[in-house]
């Protein structure tokens, strides 16, 4: 099934017509007839979308979305509400209590199942991003969400140049938001530059041929890196069905039917900016969650669960015959002094410096990884025994010929590396597993870093491969 649709009538006849449309296109539909019904309904279902009508036995339809609202299970649940006429006031209430559309009937069948799509699709991906939020607030890798969000960015597209004009300056003294106006072809030139819209307004013309080609922006817009995540508000002058449904299964996030009413554009844009800021939100703090799981804090180096796991991906895609790779072990020398002497500011600062003089003489196919205090994991592939030494001795000497300068004392020290190697092919028969690969061959490199510090530190040492 493609998703869970709920909807509330109390009209029996309404519901089964709607509910063969739904059930033909393979979506699971549930039924309620009144306020009450719904809300003990969708709190134990948990359905994609809820389709209601304006008046409701109990209470309108604006009561069913405020419950909906107050309820943390069904709180994201789209609303899309169809009523029996075209009431601009019943409509604009409607959405202003919450409901993400307003359709009338009859409502034709190829808008109404792209608009069903398209709020679906969008319940999907916030869903997602949810789960991926609350996966990185379980593992403390998120911080709260900050509530306060700036003016937003409206950009009116319409190759009518006055109208245009006209109903960009009226949003402008309506909106708090920057709004600006442009031609479908300064649209499209403009997704090459820096500053982007939050939201693209596109009226179309009432041509069906020119509305068409018009939709292009849309794909356009989904296909820009800058702006795969820009709302998309779709204006028509003169209602087209077919189109209509075409702009939303392009990726518009939604679309007015019925022409220009400043009143109702603002509620439409505001829905829109919320969402994307909410997303936004989102994106941000699971992206920096997956940071926190991939990468040391302190030098930006990756981590020790990353590098380990990194490792063993690297042993398993090698294998036996594959090319050969290097892994190294360096660990600062007396490290401890500096703290002793400096503070752990200090020697905060020498790891993050560390940490750049160990990016700077890597390829950018290397990895370093920073796996405890002051001990780091180099792995430099396609690379023989003599190359990898020769990494490593440049690295000891980057260290021993360039002091470090403590920023507090502005004192210059001279700070050395030891550092183990040890290659791919020194291991012994295949293991079990991979991580047990990866952990030997780290042993290796660990016991040829020990044979370094007991030769005086600031030196390399190799395991030879076994014969």
């Amino acid at each position: 099934m493609q998703g869970k649709i709920l909807i509330v009538d109390a009209i029996a006849t309404n519901r089964i017509v709607l509910k063969i449309k739904l059930s033909s296109a393979y979506y699971t539909v549930l039924q309620a007839t009144s306020v009450a019904e719904a809300l003990k309904i969708a709190s134990q279902e948990q359905p994609n979308l809820v389709i209601t009508a304006f008046d409701l036995p109990d209470a309108d339809a604006g009561a069913l979305c405020a419950g909906l609202s107050k309820q943390e299970q069904t709180a994201r649940i789209p609303i899309l509400a169809i009523g029996e006429s075209d009431d601009l006031n019943a409509r604009k209430m409607m959405l202003s209590n919450g409901a993400q559309d307003v359709l009338v009937k009859p409502v034709p069948d190829p808008l109404l199942l792209s608009r069903v799509r398209s709020l679906i699709r969008e319940h999907h991906s916030d869903d997602e991003w949810h789960m991926r939020d609350a996966a990185s607030r379980t593992f403390g890798m998120a911080e709260q969400h900050g509530s306060f969000a700036g003016p937003g960015h409206i950009q009116v597209v319409s190759d009518d140049r006055g109208m245009n004009h006209i109903w960009a300056t009226q949003l402008r003294l309506a909106l708090r938001d920057k709004v600006t106006n442009s031609t479908l072809r300064d649209a499209l030139q403009c997704l090459k530059g820096d500053v982007l819209p939050d939201v693209f307004v596109l009226v179309l013309t009432d041509d069906q041929k020119a509305a068409m080609e018009q939709l292009h922006l849309i794909s356009s817009i989904r296909a820009n890196a800058g702006t795969r995540h820009s709302g998309i508000l779709v204006l028509q002058t003169v209602p087209n069905a077919e189109v209509g449904a075409n702009a939303l299964d392009l990726g518009a996030d939604d679309l007015m039917l019925n022409g220009f009413d400043l009143e109702e554009l603002g509620l439409r844009l505001a829905s829109i900016l919320n969402r994307k800021r909410k997303a936004e939100r989102l994106r941000h703090c699971v992206n920096k969650g997956l940071r926190a799981a991939i990468y040391d804090p302190l030098t930006g180096l990756y981590n020790r669960r990353y590098a380990f796991s990194e490792l063993a991906r690297l042993i398993e895609s090698a294998g036996r015959s594959g090319p050969h790779f290097a892994v190294m072990l360096a660990d600062m020398d007396h490290f401890k002094r500096i703290n002793d002497a400096f503070g752990h500011a200090a020697g905060d600062s020498v790891l993050v410096e560390t940490a750049q003089r160990l990016r700077s003489q890597l390829r950018p196919i290397d990895m370093a990884a920073r796996i405890g205090g002051e001990e780091f994991l180099l792995v430099v592939p396609g690379t023989t025994a003599l190359e990898a030494t020769q990494v490593a001795e440049r690295l000891c000497k980057t260290f021993r010929d360039t002091p470090f300068v403590i920023p507090a004392s502005n004192t210059a020290l001279t700070i050395t590396i030891s550092i183990g190697v040890c290659m791919s092919d020194s291991l012994a028969l295949p293991l079990p597993a991979q991580d047990d690969n990866a952990a030997q061959l780290i042993d290796q490199a660990d016991q040829a870093l020990y044979a370094a510090k007991s030769r005086g530190r600031n030196c390399v040492r190799l395991v030879r491969p076994a014969a």
